[in-house]
């Protein structure tokens, strides 16, 4: 179960969008907010639960999913440190969209809604960062889509390699914290399939294994792959 923690949950070096608010409006967030820890393998979102908070991860790693069918998921994205879950729910969203686990322990503030769109009225800047953050959470989205459209199988597995090859993804060393099907899980694919598509790869150079760990040593090939799907 989630606990409190008194974590500070801003750091003196992260280009941080709370950094935009002036210390009254700080102040005012601070008290609308819970801060709590997410054990690893934890539920923060529940997909189709009433959305009654927007989170901000302050530390760890959460992987964000839709649930396709009894046994069938898509991971949507990886959320790190200083990334927000829920953002919707400020707009009219009624429910959450997806649901929301903790591959690592993970420290998050749960913030109000009501609060948080207040501020986003009165503070232009902390407006324009938490938008231009979210954007490109959804270019990534779209680019889902297009893999779930048109891309074989390998073209699918080259993509979610590629986006969670990402340096930011690196330094979490992401992929000790994933099995095989959640990697396949980002591409669509079956963890079979995933296992057998990597070992292809490695035996064309394009990376290399070492127990659960992916290092991709010709970043351009599995690039053509993916873009030839």
């Amino acid at each position: 179960m989630a606990q409190k923690n008194d974590t500070p949950w801003l750091f003196p070096d992260s280009p941080d969008c709370f950094r935009e608010l002036y210390p009254e409006e700080l102040k005012l967030i601070d008290e609308k907010r819970t801060q709590l820890v997410y054990r690893k393998g934890e539920n923060l979102l529940k997909q189709g639960a009433f959305a009654t908070h927007v989170i901000y991860v302050i530390d760890g790693l959460v992987k964000l999913y839709l649930q396709t069918g009894a046994n069938k998921q898509i991971n949507i994205r990886l959320a790190r440190r200083g990334d927000f879950l829920a953002f919707p729910a400020m707009f009219g969203e009624n429910v959450y969209s997806y649901s929301a686990v903790a591959v690592k322990n993970s420290t998050v503030s749960m913030i109000d809604k009501e609060a948080l769109m207040a501020l986003l009225r009165e503070n232009v800047n902390f407006a324009m960062r938490i938008t231009t953050k979210n954007l490109r959470h959804e270019a990534y989205l779209l680019e889902i889509i297009k893999n779930l459209s048109y891309k074989q199988m390998r073209g699918k597995l080259a993509s979610a390699l590629l986006y969670l090859s990402q340096p930011e993804f690196l330094e979490e060393e992401v992929f000790s914290h994933l099995t095989r099907q959640d990697v396949g899980d980002f591409a669509a694919i079956s963890a079979e399939s995933t296992i057998k598509f990597l070992k292809e790869f490695e035996k064309e150079g394009i990376l290399k294994l070492s127990g659960k760990d992916v290092t991709v040593v010709n970043q351009k090939v599995l690039e053509e792959i993916s873009v030839k799907g």
